[in-house]
């Protein structure tokens, strides 16, 4: 446990009195806009309100006492983030949590219900800055860009889904969409020119004063005898480090990313959807928007948040209040599906593998549920789920983008196995250097 740490509490205590403030003049800035541009007086007036919170919760935090998020909701959260369990919750609950989003986008996009999320996530930020152990990973320099990223990516996600959503609403009433309204051309010089020369310096400028306010995240000078614990990657490949946790190096840091490329590049020949292109829509692109949601924002961005926020020391998972507690020991059998197999279903020893039978007779569980996956999963799906699908892709094509898809599920279903059943590989054949 830390205790009080009179720099601690006054650093908190001066991020939380600006932090506020410019909350306050956020949401003041809006009330103003909302009476003065839209004339919507009630409006204006509720986030009036808002601001004056924020500059109550500035007072409070710049008198040396800010207000933070209960004990007991910390030690709850943490209860049900740590551990195995707790990533399991994590990962599962923000696959529902964007699912629920994507069911109800029309409500959620709404710019004051929008509004509203922005202004709980900020709350929920500032309030949970008194804690040490948060402070100490989000206060980090190494992080503070990620959480920028993290609200950046939330915006021009829902701009999109806004966007979105006004189109489809359009299109049902036989409208035309939105951008083929505003198809006015416009020229390099020196209307984008210009633009991008105004965006030049103001990012200049915001990375001047990012660079004077906060330290550089420099460390040590590397030495084998100390090594950082945990040692992360840089926050882009924060997403790689995790699957290396799944997969040997062979799949996670050449197969999979190689499938990503190769997938990317393969998305216009397979695509047979000629609607959406210009504009942007949901339901005219329902399959392919859902699972690039799902390859981004679950695959990638949850997984960075994850190393980010969660991975702490030992490559353990950490609740977001919890001491990073290099001590902290947590005992983990991980074993293969043939372990299972041979020894605990069948209570005998695994055969011996020095041979091709030998190891074919060990890993033959393993080798038959993957051929069954990637082989006989397919057909299936072409007769069923994925029968339209097949009729207007023709074979060539629905099988590359069905491979694509079943490769990109593997990595979310091992991720599971892992945390649930301790399974380290379904194939291993550490003889050929072979594990999967």
């Amino acid at each position: 446990m830390h205790g009080y740490d009179p720099a601690f509490q006054r650093a908190v205590s001066e991020f939380s009195g600006i932090y506020y403030l410019g909350a306050a003049l956020m949401n003041a800035g809006a009330a103003y806009y909302l009476w003065q541009r839209l004339h919507k007086v009630r409006d204006a007036l509720v986030w009036l309100a808002v601001a004056l919170l924020f500059v109550v919760l500035a007072a409070i935090a710049q008198g040396g006492s800010p207000v933070g998020l209960p004990k007991g909701v910390q030690d709850t959260l943490n209860t049900i983030f740590t551990g195995n369990r707790g990533a399991v919750i994590f990962t599962v609950g923000t696959f529902a949590f964007l699912v629920f989003l994507y069911r109800f986008r029309t409500f959620f996009v709404r710019p004051r219900v929008a509004w509203t999320a922005l202004n709980l996530a900020l709350l929920y930020l500032g309030l949970s800055m008194t804690s040490r152990p948060f402070w100490e990973i989000v206060a980090k320099p190494d992080n503070i860009p990620i959480v920028a990223l993290i609200f950046l990516l939330g915006f021009f996600t829902w701009l999109a889904t806004y966007k979105a959503v006004q189109n489809d609403q359009r299109a049902r009433e036989g409208l035309p969409p939105l951008e083929k309204e505003d198809s006015e051309k416009v020229l390099v010089w020196p209307d984008l020119v210009y633009t991008e020369l105004i965006c030049m310096l103001a990012l200049t400028a915001i990375l001047l004063f990012w660079a004077i306010l906060i330290k550089a995240p420099l460390e040590q000078p590397a030495s084998r005898a100390d090594t950082p614990n945990p040692s992360k990657a840089p926050w882009y490949f924060l997403g790689l480090q995790e699957m290396l946790v799944y997969y040997d190096p062979w799949m996670a840091g050449v197969v999979l990313p190689t499938f990503i490329i190769i997938g990317l590049m393969a998305l216009p020949y397979i695509d047979f959807n000629k609607l959406g292109n210009g504009y942007y829509t949901i339901e005219q692109r329902r399959f392919s928007y859902a699972m690039f949601q799902i390859g981004f924002l679950q695959l990638w961005v949850v997984l960075i948040i994850l190393g980010t926020f969660l991975r702490g020391p030992n490559w353990n998972f950490f609740g977001p209040y919890e001491p990073w507690d290099a001590h902290k020991v947590l005992v983990l059998n991980n074993v293969n599906l043939s372990d299972y197999f041979w020894i605990d279903l069948m209570g005998t020893s695994l055969p011996k593998g020095g041979t091709v039978l030998g190891i074919l007779k060990r890993e033959w569980l393993g080798i038959v549920l993957l051929l069954g996956y990637l082989v006989l999963l397919p057909p299936i799906l072409a007769a069923t789920v994925f029968r339209k699908f097949f009729i207007k892709m023709g074979f060539i094509r629905y099988m590359i983008m069905v491979q694509l898809l079943l490769w990109m599920m593997l990595l979310p279903i091992k991720m599971v196995l892992r945390w649930t059943l301790n399974l380290k590989y379904i194939i291993a054949i550490p003889e050929w250097f072979f594990n999967f």
